[in-house]
């Protein structure tokens, strides 16, 4: 089992966690949400629901982006993990829609909610599973290196958010403003949409081929290696911990092949120990133009 494999098995361990909690908790909201007769908090349970379809998304991500390099994929298929979260994105904003039109329904034949001891119970007996769930999915996010698990922390996060203006929403119920139901459903939509269009700012970089490293930071420190006479045409792509490398160095002229061959690989090493994740670098060698230089 090679370590790419390996860590999407940690990742998928995670997702499982992750997807049995959100279950639970869109359960209890949504039961008590239509036992109180509350929009907000159905559309709240509806929210941590999207939640578990999201780790299912992503556990079919995972696999497909735990697969090794092949002919038809020579760079792997590790950009299948921001397609995936992607996917995830427009579902929150199929929610969120969902939502505002059924918060509009509300406006025009209210029904005032049940506001009770048990039903605030639920909702923070739900906030706590989410922080326990968005602390530990940041941690294996990080500690893992992967997108699809920092990415679903961040949709748990709105998740919490979404709970906080639900309980605002039921109290100002009970103080006698039975609209303040459905203007939270309104609120829970925007939150909503708010996070699925950071997910697509996130992942269209990485879709996009958006640049990973400051060109210029890489070619300040190639040009400090022995031997390097000038470097250009820097360009990056790729996920964070797994980006391509391409660029250009000038060497003196009188420079063997086996020793441009050697600061090859010794400029690759350099690479790969200064920038963590640069896996696949492709050096291009040129002769440096002024020929007089004979210093390498």
């Amino acid at each position: 089992m090679n370590d790419i494999t390996a860590n999407y098995k940690k990742i998928n361990k995670v997702l499982w966690g992750v997807l049995i909690l959100n279950l639970l908790v869109s359960v209890m909201k949504i039961m008590t949400g239509y036992f109180i007769s509350s929009s907000s908090m159905v559309a709240d349970g509806f929210h941590s629901l999207s939640d578990a379809s999201s780790n299912v998304i992503g556990l079919i991500g995972a696999a497909i982006a735990a697969k090794p390099a092949d002919v038809t994929h020579p760079y792997g298929h590790r950009k299948f993990e921001s397609f995936t979260a992607t996917g995830l994105a427009l579902m929150l904003f199929i929610v969120s829609f969902n939502i505002i039109k059924s918060a509009f329904e509300r406006f025009l034949h209210p029904q005032i909610p049940e506001v009770n001891t048990f039903s605030l119970f639920v909702m923070l007996i739900t906030m706590a599973v989410n922080l326990a769930v968005i602390f530990f999915e940041t941690r294996e996010g990080r500690r893992l290196h992967s997108q699809i698990l920092l990415t679903d922390a961040a949709h748990t996060k709105s998740d919490l958010y979404v709970s906080l203006s639900v309980i605002a929403g039921l109290m100002a119920v009970k103080m006698g403003y039975p609209l303040a139901d459905p203007l939270t459903s309104l609120i829970i939509a925007l939150l909503i949409l708010k996070t699925g269009i950071e997910i697509i700012k996130q992942t269209s970089k990485v879709l996009c081929d958006g640049a990973v490293i400051d060109p210029e930071e890489i070619e300040t420190f190639i040009k400090g290696i022995k031997g390097v006479k000038g470097c250009h045409g820097v360009r990056t792509r790729g996920p964070e911990d797994d980006f391509s490398v391409d660029l250009h160095i000038l060497v003196n002229p009188s420079m063997t092949v086996e020793e441009s061959h050697r600061l090859h690989h010794f400029i690759e090493e350099e690479l790969r120990r200064k920038f963590k994740g640069a896996h696949h670098i492709l050096i291009h060698i040129e002769p440096y133009p002024d020929s007089s230089d004979r210093n390498t």
